[in-house]
């Protein structure tokens, strides 16, 4: 009986057995497709989202317009974010492999979400408040008030999408598949300009009624940048003016040029830090021309300050840079303007018109800066005059502040404490634990304009857990000599052969670096040395290099830096838009010496 008893207890065991193992195969199974279902549905969501976001941000004519389209994305957004937040999808967010996939899926969703039903109606109260036909006044003034009263809603936007910028950039992409990867990390890239851009309309509106005059009269000194002699944030400083603003209200009052600041040269405008004066003499407070010299615009807009005052007897408000990269973005937002001289200056033409054929036009130096003056003047009056797309200065503006082609420095710490982090600062580099700063830092050492026709090529990348290479390269592209203005060569007279090109390349490190290794190499026997000092505590190696036209000279650094998570490297904003510093993969120098 015993015998007989237990076989069918153990066929029903076998049976509750396999019955179970059934049942959780096709539990499995069903949340397998219940959750492929709900993500695959959710990814349409999410891709529709994306194109009606990729319309409304190409729109740059109707900004309005592109938020209420904008707008349209919350209900797929919504969709997607309620398909990846069931219990079901959480649970399974544990188990290996496809787990990561799903948070990540879910994590972008959310975030996405967050920006199209949070972020939107703010910045569609901002654009009303913005809109072009409403800022200006019947007396041509620019309405501050108005533009201060959107402060607040365009707050409320840049904290959501910065928040959502954080949270989709915080994903480890490292077990995702290809696509979703690919997917993640385009999403991040969109959330971060989209955070940078709203951010940057934040201090705007903060920052800018105060500079135009809304609680008082304020006066701005403007430098004007000649990329074709090379300074640290940019070029020599050859024309300078001053801009008064009264309730929005502008007006320029006075110009004048470098040669107008001679007396500096034997008593410098202010006493200078020991660490800066290691590097770079007193230079910088001697010449007009050098106080973008030092890549710290604090500083050097001090001394620009100070000699403004000493010779014009006024103490401004702010000093701004700008370099005619930036006159060109403007251009191309209010259209041509028309010089005393009869040329017309476009958008195309004013980059060469100022870099290079005024020189060919006018051996005399003062003739060269009043036609610098009288661009800039031009420029300035279409700005005054309202001409242009109010949407196309803002990308102008913007384009040309992320280039780090426009400084800003304002006298009250409060002011410029709303423009803390930003490269309108044009601020040494800046490296904590979430992120390493390289500064490559070009100053002309001919005396010339030869800097037209130099090209550098400048990039960055780790090479192992703490190893960073940092590679220079330098060409002269310029034609013969003989072809070329004295004033453009230098003549020879600081002691560089006609036709060569003498660079300084200043090359910043954060605190800690240590330089394990030098090399160069060229393809003659270009001259070259090294210097080396310490500025605000950061590392600097000066790399000296004189080339002839048609050579070549490259510089690269092994740099031991405790690795984190983000390699970043800014230089000296050139002539040529498309000469931006880059990271990337280990660079690699061929045949170095």
């Amino acid at each position: 009986m015993t015998r007989s008893s237990s076989a069918p207890r153990r066929v029903r065991t076998a049976t509750v057995f396999a019955s179970a193992v059934l049942g959780v195969f096709v539990l499995g199974a069903g949340l397998a497709a219940w959750i492929g279902v709900r993500g695959a549905v959710a990814v349409q969501h999410l891709r529709s989202a994306e194109a009606t976001v990729a319309a409304a941000t190409a729109d740059a004519q109707d900004p309005a317009g592109a938020i209420e389209r904008l707008s349209d994305a919350a209900a797929d957004t919504s969709a997607a974010r309620s398909l990846t937040d069931d219990p079901i999808w959480s649970a399974a967010q544990a188990l290996p492999w496809i787990g990561p996939q799903l948070a990540a899926l879910s994590v972008t969703a959310a975030a996405v979400d967050d920006v199209a039903s949070e972020a939107a109606p703010p910045l569609r109260t901002a654009a009303q408040l913005l809109a072009p036909d409403a800022l200006r006044g019947p007396d041509g003034a620019i309405d501050v008030a108005r533009v201060a009263s959107a402060a607040p809603a365009v707050s409320d936007a840049a904290g959501v999408l910065q928040g959502a910028a954080d949270r989709v950039s915080a994903i480890d992409a490292a077990p995702l598949l290809g696509s979703l990867a690919s997917a993640v990390s385009s999403t991040s890239a969109t959330l971060e300009r989209a955070a940078a851009d709203s951010d940057a309309l934040r201090r705007a509106t903060i920052l800018f009624p105060r500079m135009l005059g809304a609680d008082g009269p304020r006066s701005t000194l403007l430098l004007f940048q000649n990329n074709a002699e090379w300074r640290s944030l940019g070029g020599v400083v050859g024309a300078v003016a001053q801009v008064d603003s009264t309730e929005g209200h502008l007006a320029l009052t006075a110009q004048a040029s470098s040669g107008d600041f001679a007396a500096f040269a034997h008593d410098p405008a202010l006493t200078l830090p020991d660490d800066v004066r290691g590097i770079f003499d007193t230079r910088p407070a001697r010449y007009l021309q050098n106080t973008t010299q030092i890549p710290d615009f604090a500083l050097g807009a001090q001394i620009a300050r100070e000699m403004w005052r000493r010779t014009h007897g006024v103490d401004v408000d702010a000093v701004v840079a700008v370099d005619p990269v930036t006159l060109s973005y403007l251009l191309r937002a209010t259209g041509p303007v028309t010089l005393p001289t009869g040329d017309e200056l476009t958008a195309d033409n004013a980059v060469p018109l100022l870099l290079d054929e005024v020189y060919r036009r006018f051996s005399d130096p003062r003739a060269q800066d009043a036609f610098f003056q009288s661009a800039s003047s031009a420029v300035f009056q279409a700005l005054v005059e309202g001409r242009g797309d109010p949407a196309a200065l803002v990308d102008a503006l913007t384009r040309a502040g992320a280039e780090r082609r426009v400084l800003v420095w304002n006298a009250d710490a409060a002011d410029q404490s709303v423009l803390d982090g930003s490269t309108l600062q044009g601020a040494l580099p800046a490296s904590d634990g979430e992120r390493t700063t390289i500064g490559v830092y070009l100053d002309d050492g001919t005396g010339s304009k030869m800097d037209y026709y130099l090209h550098p090529d400048i990039e960055a990348g780790w090479c192992g857990d703490d190893r960073v290479v940092v590679r220079v390269a330098l060409r002269n592209g310029a034609p013969d000599p003989a072809t070329l203005p004295a004033y453009v060569t230098g003549g020879g007279d600081y002691g560089v052969p006609v036709g060569d090109a003498l660079t300084g390349v200043y090359v910043y490190l954060p605190r800690g670096a240590e330089v394990t290794a030098r090399r160069t190499t060229s393809d003659d026997d270009t001259p070259s040395g090294f210097a080396d000092g310490t500025h605000d505590g950061l590392p600097v190696v000066k790399w000296s290099v004189q080339l002839a036209p048609g050579r070549s000279g490259v510089l690269e650094l092994d740099v031991r830096i405790p690795t984190t998570p983000r390699l970043d490297v800014v230089s000296t904003p050139t002539s040529d838009p498309t000469e931006v510093a880059r990271t990337g993969a280990c660079p690699t120098l061929e045949g170095a010496g």
